[in-house]
C-alpha cells in the first residue's frame, strides 16, 4: 500500500512523447523540470531513504537514455522526448533507492547526462548493442522495470525480449500489452465493456476523410504514446490523409485527467487522480500536472480507471494487467459523469510517476514489484 504525504506538488514542464494528448486550455500555475535533478543529487540527506543489505536486483530501462536513440538524428521532437524520458528515469531511479532493499542498477547511453543517485550502479550501453545489453542484464537481474513508448511497437517489443531471455519484467501479458497499445483495440474494448468513450472511427493509411463525421475532431496515429501525432481537425479543407493507421474521435469538451493503477496480485490501486495541462492550438503538447483537487471528480475518476483496466483485462481473454498502468481520461461538467469519457489506457510508466513519486511517502518501485510478485505467485498457484 502506497501512503502519500499531504499537499503535493505541480508537475513538471516535459514537452511530449509519454503522456495523452489532448486540447486543452490552460498553463499550469507552477511548472518545475529540475526538482528531481536536485533530489537526485541530494538524496541521500533526504527523509525517507533506507540503508541496509540488498535483496533483489532492480534493472531500469528508458527506451531514449538506454541506447534505443542511439544513431538517430536528433530534431526537435526527439529532444522533448528524450527531456521527458530522462526526467522520468531519473525519478524512478530516485524512488527505487528510497528501498534498501533493492539494488539498482540503470542502463545508461553515453550521450545522455543522467543523474542518478549514489549507490545506483550505471551500467554503459554501446551503440548498436541496446537490445543485446537489455536482454542480458535482464537475465541477471531480480527484476526489470521497462519504460518504453509504445510507438511502432517498441514497449511490446522490449517486454517480449526480455522475457524471451529469461529475465521477469513488471509488466501485463503480451494480450494486455497488445490490446492497450492500440488506440482503436483500446477504445473497442472499453465500448464493448459499457466504458463511455469518444465517438470515432479507425482510418486505414491513406484513408481521405470520412463523409459526415462531425467536426472538429482529434486524429491520433493508433500506436503511438501521448501527444506524438496528435492533431485537432476543424474543417475537411485540414485533413489530408496519414501515411499510418489512425483513430479520428469527436472533439470532447472536458478537464483532462490522469488516473496512475498499481496492478498485479490484486484489485489494482488507484493513486490520486492528476488533472493534466496542454498547450492550445491544432497540435496540444502536454505540459504538466497537479492533483485534482475537485473530489467528485476524484471520485468519478477512480471509478472508470477500475472500469477500464478491467475492461483491456476481459478483452485480452483474462490476462491481468500488472506494473503501472494510466487511463487517461476528460471529464465532463455534470456531476452524475454522463459527459465523462475513457481516452486511452497506457500499459506502462507515464510521467505522472514523477508527480505520484514526489508525493508518496514510500517507494512506489517498491509496490510495483510487490505486485508483481504477488501475480506471479498467483499465477504459478493456478498451474499446481
Amino acid at each position: 500500500m502506497v501512503t502519500h504525504r499531504l499537499g503535493g506538488g505541480k508537475s513538471f514542464l516535459t514537452g511530449r512523447g509519454y503522456s495523452q494528448g489532448s486540447s486543452s486550455v490552460r498553463r499550469p500555475p507552477s511548472l518545475n523540470l529540475f526538482s528531481f535533478q536536485i533530489f537526485a543529487r541530494f538524496h541521500a540527506n533526504l527523509p525517507g531513504f533506507t540503508k541496509g543489505s540488498f535483496h533483489l536486483k532492480l534493472l531500469l530501462y528508458e527506451w531514449c537514455c538506454s541506447g534505443g536513440l542511439k544513431g538517430q538524428p536528433a530534431g526537435s521532437d526527439l529532444k522533448g522526448l528524450v527531456a521527458e524520458g530522462r526526467m522520468m528515469l531519473e525519478a524512478v531511479a530516485v524512488d527505487a533507492a528510497r528501498d534498501g532493499s533493492l539494488e539498482v542498477t540503470v542502463l545508461v547511453d553515453g550521450d545522455h547526462d543522467v543523474i542518478l543517485p549514489s549507490g545506483v550502479c550505471r551500467q554503459p550501453v554501446t551503440q548498436g548493442h541496446e537490445v543485446d545489453t537489455l536482454t542480458t542484464a535482464a537475465a541477471c537481474a531480480d527484476w526489470t522495470l521497462l519504460v518504453a513508448p509504445e510507438t511502432d511497437g517498441i514497449l511490446v517489443d522490449r517486454v517480449a525480449r526480455v522475457r524471451a531471455a529469461g529475465g521477469s519484467v513488471i509488466a501485463a501479458a503480451a494480450p494486455f500489452l497488445m490490446i492497450a497499445a492500440d488506440k482503436q483495440a483500446t477504445i473497442d474494448a472499453l465500448a464493448a465493456a459499457g466504458v463511455p468513450v469518444p465517438a470515432g472511427r479507425s482510418l486505414a493509411a491513406g484513408e481521405p476523410a470520412p463523409v459526415g463525421f462531425h467536426l472538429p475532431a482529434v486524429r491520433k496515429a493508433r500506436a503511438s504514446a501521448g501527444s506524438d501525432g496528435l492533431e485537432v481537425i476543424h474543417t475537411r479543407t485540414d485533413f489530408s490523409a496519414a501515411a499510418i493507421a489512425t483513430r479520428l474521435e469527436a472533439l470532447v469538451p472536458g478537464t483532462p485527467v490522469g488516473v496512475s493503477c498499481l496492478c498485479g496480485g490484486g484489485a489494482p490501486e488507484i493513486l490520486p487522480p492528476l488533472r493534466q495541462f496542454f498547450t492550445t492550438g491544432d497540435h496540444p503538447h502536454y505540459l504538466g500536472s497537479e492533483p485534482l483537487s475537485n473530489r467528485s471528480g476524484a471520485a468519478r475518476a477512480t471509478a472508470l480507471a477500475r472500469r477500464a483496466v478491467a475492461a483491456v483485462e476481459r478483452a485480452s481473454g483474462g490476462a491481468s494487467a500488472v506494473g503501472w498502468v494510466g487511463v487517461d481520461m476528460l471529464l465532463g461538467d455534470r456531476h452524475d459523469g454522463r459527459d465523462d469519457r475513457v481516452l486511452e489506457v497506457n500499459p506502462r510508466l507515464t510521467t505522472s510517476f514523477v508527480v505520484q513519486a514526489s508525493m508518496a511517502s514510500t517507494s512506489l518501485v517498491r509496490s510495483l514489484i510487490d505486485r508483481a510478485v504477488a501475480s506471479r505467485d498467483h499465477a504459478s498457484s493456478a498451474f499446481r
